[in-house]
């Protein structure tokens, strides 16, 4: 709110992306910001132009593990219950976003990868906006993010967060992300595979869900990002013993409930039943383009 009582930006017009590091939230906002319909946040001199960075209210992703660890605590987990809710910390957040958008624009994109995990706390902030969770294959996730993800020490010297742990990071990250959802009631969920192999059909269900005119441009989606993840994948299967033997521990661990999530851990072309989507609810009066 402003000192007179009225919020800085109507909220409807506010659309949060969210989804693991690494599952595709960058290039999913490039398409939306290119849209004429839409802002996204820029010339921030932050990491990939994300929000969290630019604020002070709520802990960023690097204080509650990073890369690869954030969603295995519980403080990322915001919901409505959370202290943080209230009118002068959703001012203080739209105040930090607000010179890094085209105010000129209906709709206003912030795009951090935690929202996927906070979705119930920006909905008690924001009545009325959207949120767009994007979800990726854990193979290739978890594999794409281990040159990101942060070492961790032992006796023995210096590594990368195992690939066990990022396997628990995106199932616990997906599995509460889930149990939000009968909580949320403007929320679109877009698998990356589909994006990319079908990105008309998918940015088309964006347009009807976000009420615009048009659909979002395809320039900044490429199908290939996800082969040499494939690759390595596959090759590691082939290695020595130990190798084998820490992917086969992967699969029994994290095989029922990734497919519970919309995958097949054994085969990286097979897809389950997308549970995590949702179907578009009730559009938001019409106004918020006005």
């Amino acid at each position: 709110m402003t000192e007179h009582g009225q919020p800085l930006v109507d909220p409807r017009r506010l659309v949060f992306v969210g989804g693991v590091h690494r599952s595709g939230t960058t290039p999913l906002v490039k398409a939306l910001a290119s849209h004429p319909e839409i802002s996204g946040l820029t010339y921030t001199n932050v990491r990939e132009d994300e929000g969290q960075h630019l604020q002070s209210v709520y802990p960023a992703d690097g204080a509650v593990g990073g890369v690869g660890r954030f969603a295995r605590s519980n403080a990322p987990h915001l919901t409505e219950r959370s202290a943080l809710v209230s009118p002068q910390n959703a001012r203080r957040l739209v105040a930090a976003w607000q010179p890094y958008w085209d105010m000129r624009r209906p709709l206003l994109v912030e795009k951090s990868p935690p929202n996927l995990l906070m979705g119930r706390f920006l909905q008690a902030m924001f009545p009325g906006s959207a949120l767009i969770v994007i979800v990726r294959h854990p193979v290739i996730v978890s594999l794409a993010s281990r040159k990101w993800s942060p070492r961790i020490i032992s006796r023995r010297g210096r590594w990368r967060l195992t690939l066990r742990g990022l396997f628990k990071n995106w199932v616990q990250a997906h599995e509460t992300f889930r149990r939000d959802v009968a909580h949320l009631s403007r929320v679109h969920v877009v698998y990356y595979e589909d994006l990319v192999s079908r990105p008309h059909e998918e940015l088309t269900r964006i347009q009807d869900f976000l009420m615009l005119d048009t659909a979002p441009g395809t320039h900044a989606l490429r199908p290939d990002q996800s082969d040499r993840y494939r690759e390595q994948w596959t090759a590691m299967r082939s290695r020595g013993r130990l190798q084998q033997w820490h992917i086969e521990r992967i699969e029994t661990e994290f095989a029922d409930r990734v497919h519970h999530l919309g995958y097949d851990i054994h085969d990286l072309d097979r897809t389950t039943t997308r549970a995590l989507a949702t179907n578009p609810p009730a559009s938001p009066p019409s106004d918020v383009h006005s």
